[in-house]
């Protein structure tokens, strides 16, 4: 298994990396090669993203190196994409194998590691059928059509008449579609119209659950935890109930796992803390071993075999590449060995996080195994210039709706470096 080399201050990017230029300078004006890439990267490509003030060029393991050649623990992870590390071993020799012998065929033809992948991940997930794409929010598209057809074809809702229920807080992509059912501002404001045929309910609130489901429900969309809201785990309970309310009612629970699910819980599913199977997994991120995107919609054959040639697709859906990566992500999740890590190192990060509760540090700590949210309190500043600041002392975090800041490392982090960079994180904070 790939491990990260423990950093010390001399060697782990504690020089303040470049501040972020002028995105109006052009690059030659820049001085140097962080201020060039930035300069560059502002000048010529939409300004969707606002990206700490890096530019990494190398990684391996938990740790990456920039183009000044300054090393920082990556706590971030990809949100979750990056599970197995970067450039782990076994997932790069199984990209190099098939990157030899072929890596796209379209499905307009068969290759010879799809069925395998479809088969093996339908196993892991205790299910029957696979219909593979690439990214989490073409996943979730693809469940949206999915329970749709399944409304209309099995359990008789009127054409036109489907209803999906979500949750407040959600994210689960930033699609047209996805973001009408978006109460994130920032995501949603100004790409109307809307599609129809959502209802937002608040996330954790079983009884308004109940209330919202109707006959022409098809499926109820969650994620067990919310990530992009900062790491929100729901009340116990929760999911069990959620389970139980869709099969009373005849409704799909379509679990959105593309950053709880594949090991990041210290479970294979972060359903599987309540022991619920829901009726169909969205799946990503991590599927992919931060090589190359894969993502799923994994579920039963009466809820899958909706489908008919022509209806939906992708070109790059289940490539031979894509497949032999998710083939050993698999294999690689099946010894429970990244479930564990994940476990136990996440039961260590948050005893040590809530060490800091209490003292003005912090005013709460949320989450589950290699997952945390933490919110700062305003005296300390916000999120984005708190990791500002862990940025110049060697660790990658990333700030989310202002005040809250997101800790994901990969599974494969050691615990001195998990130690290294919870006490850059104190240092930050107490300062």
């Amino acid at each position: 298994m790939s491990t990260s080399t423990s950093g010390s201050p001399a060697t782990a990017g504690t020089s303040s990396p470049a501040a972020s230029p002028d995105p109006a300078a052009s690059p030659g004006s820049a001085t140097s090669a962080t201020e060039r890439q930035i300069a560059a990267a502002e000048a010529h490509s939409a300004h969707n993203y606002h990206p700490l003030p890096v530019v990494i060029a190398e990684a391996e393991g938990a740790w990456v190196t920039d183009v000044e050649g300054r090393r920082y623990l990556d706590m971030l992870a990809g949100y979750s994409a990056l599970n197995f590390g970067h450039a782990h071993p076994r997932l790069i020799a199984a990209a190099k194998a098939q990157l030899g012998r072929v890596t796209l065929t379209s499905r307009a033809f068969h290759h010879d590691r799809f069925a395998q992948f479809c088969a093996e991940l339908a196993d892991l997930c205790g299910m029957e059928m696979v219909l593979p794409m690439n990214t989490g929010a073409e996943a979730v598209e693809t469940a949206v059509k999915t329970a749709r057809k399944w409304g209309y074809q099995v359990k008789g809702v009127p054409e036109g008449r489907a209803k999906i229920v979500v949750a407040e807080g959600n994210f689960h992509g930033r699609t047209t579609t996805i973001i009408s059912f978006s109460t994130d501002p920032e995501a949603r404001a100004g790409f109307g119209p809307y599609t129809p045929g959502f209802e937002v309910v608040p996330y954790g609130d079983l009884d308004a659950l109940d209330a919202a489901v109707d006959a022409d429900t098809v499926a109820v969309l969650l994620e067990p935890i919310q990530g992009e809201a900062g790491v929100l785990v729901p009340p116990p309970g929760y999911l069990a109930g959620v389970r139980r309310l869709t099969a009373e009612r005849g409704v799909l629970f379509v679990a959105d796992e593309i950053q709880s699910g594949l090991g990041r819980t210290g479970r294979t599913f972060a359903c599987g803390h309540e022991d619920v199977v829901p009726d169909m997994y969205v799946l990503g991120k991590a599927l992919g071993g931060g090589v190359v995107p894969v993502s799923a919609v994994v579920s039963s054959r009466d809820v899958l075999g909706v489908f008919r040639p022509g209806e939906h697709g992708s070109t790059f859906g289940g490539n031979p590449l894509a497949c032999a990566v998710g083939l050993e992500v698999i294999a690689m999740l099946r010894s429970g060995e990244h479930q564990q890590r994940a476990a136990d190192l996440g039961d260590h990060l948050h005893r040590e996080l809530g060490a800091l509760l209490g003292t003005g540090a912090l005013t709460a700590v949320r989450g589950r195994g290699l997952w945390a949210g933490l919110d700062i309190p305003p005296a300390r500043g916000t999120g984005r210039a708190i990791s500002e600041s862990l940025l110049t002392r060697g660790v990658l975090a990333k700030d989310t709706h202002t005040s809250t800041i997101r800790l994901a490392p990969p599974l494969i982090i050691s615990k001195d470096d998990l130690d290294w960079s919870l006490t850059q994180l104190r240092t930050v904070l107490t300062s």
